[in-house]
């Protein structure tokens, strides 16, 4: 572990050590399931509203789009001007996820069950093993209540967010701020969480190099059947998404961070789409044409390993 990490991970541990010892409950941002309307949930969480909605459109902020690769960036512009539809990628390597290629237009907007990642490494770390009960099917199934149960083991909200946030922050994200409060009350605070792509892959590119992560990655590479979209385009992708109501036109907001393996190392990837049907399921066909892209372009991707 390089001398910054372990910085960071004294500095995140002792916030948590702080904050720990206490814990607290909200759940999934997309309502009692991911989203969904509570009049129709389904049998597993799935972050679809009635009002989704799409996101911010503004620049990119971290780094140009694909500096040092024109072709890959060109490349993706001839698959950006089919999808109907805003969206937005970056890329980074494993232990490297300060500069990232940042492809699209969208930016930022809220994480969704995507935020359930950090919360369960800070569940695991607060509970050791008491958190698998609830990690394992608010992680592979993106279960709502499982994650409510999970924040609810960090304390009261006012603790559980800077549990979460001391995650983020290990991985270099002193931007983001974990939601305490349902800002929609319909949805969790945690999942209402602003997160950019930019910070996201940041902390995706630390996070098989973080201390006790690695059940929640085990977990990500086993993500139920009707949610292998994106990323389940590419083999071996371990993954995780999130879906609910973006911030600007009703429509669906449809996330995914994840992790693709190759024989040199490892690449993080955060995606975002907002379709312009405002649909689920649109939604989730542009991030799977997207993990297509992917899978062709990895030989062109710099792959990186933890210190």
């Amino acid at each position: 572990m390089s001398t910054e990490r372990r910085r960071r991970w004294s500095s995140g541990i002792a916030a948590v050590t702080v904050l720990l010892a206490l814990g607290t409950g909200c759940q999934s941002p997309e309502r009692a399931t991911d989203g969904t309307p509570a009049a129709q949930p389904p049998t597993v969480s799935s972050d679809r509203s009635p009002t989704g909605s799409g996101s911010a459109t503004a620049p990119p902020t971290a780094s140009t789009a694909a500096p040092g690769l024109p072709q890959l960036q060109a490349s993706f512009e001839e698959l950006q001007a089919t999808l109907a539809g805003t969206v937005g990628v970056a890329i980074a390597p494993v232990g490297a996820g300060g500069n990232p290629i940042m492809l699209g237009e969208w930016t930022s907007g809220p994480a969704w069950s995507t935020i359930k990642v950090p919360l369960a490494i800070a569940a695991f770390r607060q509970v050791g093993s008491g958190a698998s009960k609830y990690a394992t099917p608010a992680i592979t199934q993106s279960d709502n209540a499982a994650a409510e149960q999970l924040w609810e083991q960090l304390g009261t909200p006012a603790q559980a967010g800077p549990a979460v946030q001391a995650v983020l922050v290990e991985t270099g994200d002193e931007i983001t701020t974990v939601q305490q409060r349902k800002i929609r009350p319909e949805y969790s605070a945690f999942g209402q969480t602003e997160w950019s792509l930019a910070e996201q892959v940041r902390f995706t590119a630390d996070l098989p190099c973080l201390p006790l992560a690695a059940p929640v990655v085990d977990l990500m590479g086993s993500i139920a059947a009707d949610q292998q979209w994106g990323l389940g385009a590419v083999e071996g992708a371990k993954y995780k998404g999130g879906w609910g109501p973006g911030a600007v036109d009703g429509g669906y907001l449809v996330r995914q961070l994840g992790l693709i393996t190759t024989p040199t190392g490892q690449i993080a990837i955060s995606m975002a789409a907002s379709p312009k049907s405002g649909t689920f399921e649109d939604g989730t066909d542009i991030l799977t044409e997207i993990g297509q892209w992917l899978s062709k372009h990895v030989s062109e991707l710099t792959p990186g390993n933890c210190a």
